[in-house]
């Protein structure tokens, strides 16, 4: 009987263990991917209406800031494309999306002299979607709307 009790409650630890390995094993091939497009204008996307295309802003300082503490940064790249990868066992998807924004650093008058030379771009963050790609999720998350904030 002793025997009998022992391999069960061995059996019970396993499938615990297992399920727990599982869960981690899943949440560790996740990604939290936040990216996008900082053009060359005074709200930092591109004008639709303008006679010649919104030139792109490169090498721009691109900020992820939560409750005023920068959690990461990138530079745009010459099409004033940027990306950020979060790790989800760090972040709550639902706390980035609440309480983070994109700021963009840089001065606007470092891509136009003619741009306000004060101020910043802020945007809240978006969630597009998850895609599965065999055993990684990646979660992709993008700027809203920018707004330059104190001009």
């Amino acid at each position: 009987m002793a025997m009998k009790a022992t391999f069960l409650v061995t059996l019970l630890v396993v499938v615990l263990v297992a399920s727990q390995a599982e869960a981690q094993l899943s949440g560790l091939l996740g990604l939290l991917n936040i990216g996008g497009t900082v053009f060359c204008s005074a709200t930092g996307n591109a004008i639709t209406n303008a006679t010649t295309p919104t030139p792109p802003f490169a090498n721009a300082l691109v900020q992820l800031t939560c409750g005023g503490n920068v959690i990461s940064s990138a530079l745009t790249n010459g099409s004033g494309v940027f990306s950020m990868v979060l790790n989800p066992l760090q972040f709550l998807l639902s706390n980035l999306l609440s309480n983070c924004n994109v700021v963009v650093a840089s001065p606007l008058s470092s891509c136009n002299a003619n741009l306000p030379s004060t101020g910043i771009l802020q945007a809240p963050l978006q969630l597009v979607g998850t895609v599965i790609r065999g055993l990684l999720s990646i979660v992709t998350i993008v700027p809203g709307v920018f707004q330059l904030i104190g001009v």
